[in-house]
């Protein structure tokens, strides 16, 4: 399938999911280079635009994501990565999904959902890779 990395300027959004539950997990981007190493392997491979490089997610705290299915927009530039999520958390932060703050309808109130699985301080020590 041909997907279309044009109109992102190289890079397609892909909502991640928990495969068993749907739970919203984190949102993240693909290259062409991420999306060939994620179908050649199985496991979620992001592109990082903070560092510029590929990103096996979970190769500094073991976190990986196992692919169990792929959906595609009616566009083919948004794709939906359904995973297994190996480890208590998606997040960099130590939270099971990145999207652990909730805000009051007026987006004034902020609140933190659940919290953190594990302290990044210790899974991150060193190095800063997420």
């Amino acid at each position: 399938m041909e997907l279309d990395f044009d109109k992102g300027g190289g890079l397609i959004p892909v909502i991640v999911q928990d495969w068993r539950t749907r739970e919203v997990l984190m949102l993240a981007y693909v290259n062409q280079a991420a999306w060939q190493q994620t179908l050649q392997t199985g496991y979620a491979v992001y592109y990082s635009r903070s560092r510029r490089k590929l990103w096996k997610k979970g190769e500094s705290s073991g976190n990986v994501q196992i692919i169990r299915d792929i959906l595609v927009d009616c566009d083919r530039d948004t794709l939906i990565f359904m995973v297994e999520q190996v480890g208590g958390a998606a997040c960099h932060t130590g939270h099971r999904s990145c999207f652990y703050t909730g805000l009051s309808a007026d987006g004034r109130q902020e609140r933190e959902l659940f919290p953190p699985s594990f302290d990044p301080e210790q899974v991150y020590s060193k190095d800063k890779t997420r």
